[in-house]
């Protein structure tokens, strides 16, 4: 479930919204009001249920052997044991948008945002089964009890890495022996 040339996609678990208004999301780290979409690159970063803590890392031109041979793959996805039973049940949406009101947000441009309110080119579109989706993506999806150490590690990589929803994660070992 990409955007196709010319359009971008919003991933929502709301199958009934008509049109979307430029607001400032509760986790924003800025006080504009946007309305956030992403390309097909980065699509695969919202094949989740909306609250579940996620972290993703792939390889760059210049990633170093020994951190390719850590990630093992070209792209991986970690989640935590706890959300894996949501991931098999949501029920997410994806939303398509013209790309032209929209513009790429930040440094890396891992995100596109519209100041103006845009209206979806049609109905939401079911995703359907995430695990499925990561699979037939060649994303190798880890499953795994604690979500840090691989945080930690990909995050002091040379490897691409960005968190989502890092916050709901399970709480740092260390944070619960004081």
């Amino acid at each position: 479930m990409r955007p196709a040339p010319g359009e971008v996609v919003h991933f929502s678990e709301d199958p009934t919204i008509t049109r979307f208004e430029p607001h400032v999301a509760a986790t924003a780290r800025q006080p504009e009001a946007y309305v956030w979409a992403v390309g097909p690159e980065r699509a695969p970063d919202y094949w989740f249920p909306r609250q579940c803590p996620r972290a993703m890392a792939w390889v760059v031109p210049s990633t170093t052997d020994a951190d390719r041979a850590w990630l093992g793959t070209g792209r991986v996805h970690a989640i935590e044991y706890g959300w894996l039973e949501e991931m098999r049940s949501v029920r997410l949406y994806a939303y398509r948008f013209s790309a032209g009101p929209f513009r790429p947000f930040g440094t890396h441009a891992h995100a596109v945002v519209a100041t103006v309110p845009v209206e979806p080119l049609g109905p939401p579109e079911r995703v359907g089964d995430l695990l499925a989706l990561h699979e037939e993506a060649g994303i190798e999806l880890r499953v795994m009890p604690d979500l840090w150490p691989f945080v930690d590690t990909a995050a002091a990589s040379t490897l691409g890495f960005s968190g989502i929803r890092l916050g709901n994660a399970a709480p740092r070992s260390s944070e619960l022996h004081g």
